[in-house]
């Protein structure tokens, strides 16, 4: 497990210190943790980068997250690491044809994932758009709230973190701490990230998104069925963003993310772009599918289509 988490880039801790220091210089002040905060939280602080933990530090802090999140919430709870499974590579398609806009896989994604209620933050953002002027977000509508769904004259079109082979965002942070991940998931190190929000300024989806607040989840709410680099409770001051449900998809091979199971007319699409026979691979070779601002080259594995 170890060898395939560990960064086939080196110096990681090195980029760390310096961005700390480099922060550090311009605010006068180093953000460390407060001396009266616990030990867990200064653990965490000084943690070593994911992909460079060994098989016994990996153990210990899975062990220290999940007794962080029963002293919090009350409730047992396991946060795994499951690594990515061999021959897998995963896609994901939408049918704007069959797209609704009710929401509902914002909804699945916010239960499953552990978002926070209050301030309230969502991975999967749905736009309305008009049917005579096509796909343009000069006229999109993030906040619409008709009596009723679908529009006349109007489709639907929901963007999130479109896992790119090429992303910005990687490329900017500072620290590495996000990265992609053999199967293709773009993933964030929670515990490496220093909130610069570099990535943020660099993604052209609006992908990711800010913890400006202690996240306020409802213990009887939360999932504890959590996966280190996705839906774990994130710290405050940390970026976070879709992860294709990495605690489902690969703990069960063949699982679907949360909003491709919410939605009520079948818009969804996931599934192995390595296997011939599996539904992404026959919807990317018999539709006409395209990506969002493909001029940019960030190739991404969200893949957008009309279903003929």
């Amino acid at each position: 497990m170890a060898d395939k988490r560990r960064s086939s880039r080196p110096g990681v801790n090195l980029a760390r210190r310096k961005a700390l220091k480099s922060l550090a210089t311009g605010i006068g002040v180093m953000a460390l943790p407060a001396p009266q905060v616990s030990a867990s939280v200064w653990a965490a602080f000084f943690q070593k980068h994911f992909r460079e933990l060994s098989r016994d530090d990996l153990e210990r802090v899975l062990a220290r997250l999940e007794k962080t999140c029963q002293e919090e919430y009350g409730r047992s709870v396991t946060v795994k690491a499951t690594p990515p499974l061999d021959g897998v590579r995963f896609g994901y398609g939408l049918d704007l044809s069959r797209c609704i806009g009710c929401r509902r896989c914002v909804h699945a994604c916010v239960a499953e994932n552990n978002q926070s209620r209050h301030p309230q933050i969502h991975w999967i953002r749905v736009v309305r758009l008009q049917k005579d002027k096509g796909i343009d977000f000069d006229h999109a509508e993030h906040y619409y709230d008709p009596p009723q769904v679908p529009e006349e004259g109007h489709f639907y079109l929901p963007v999130q973190c479109q896992q790119c082979d090429r992303p910005a965002c990687t490329r900017a942070c500072p620290v590495q701490a996000t990265w992609v991940e053999p199967d293709g998931i773009v993933a964030i190190d929670y515990n490496w990230c220093i909130g610069c929000r570099y990535c943020m300024a660099a993604c052209p989806y609006g992908g990711r998104h800010f913890n400006w607040e202690k996240a306020v989840i409802p213990a009887g709410e939360l999932n504890p069925d959590m996966h280190y680099l996705g839906n774990r409770p994130r710290p405050v001051g940390v970026v976070e963003k879709c992860t294709f449900c990495i605690q489902r998809t690969r703990e069960q091979p063949g699982r679907y993310p949360a909003c491709v199971e919410a939605c009520p007319v079948g818009a969804r699409k996931f599934g192995n772009l390595l296997d011939p026979k599996g539904e992404i691979r026959q919807l990317l070779e018999h539709q006409r599918v395209f990506v969002l601002k493909q001029e940019l080259n960030t190739q991404p594995k969200f893949f957008y289509f009309f279903a003929t």
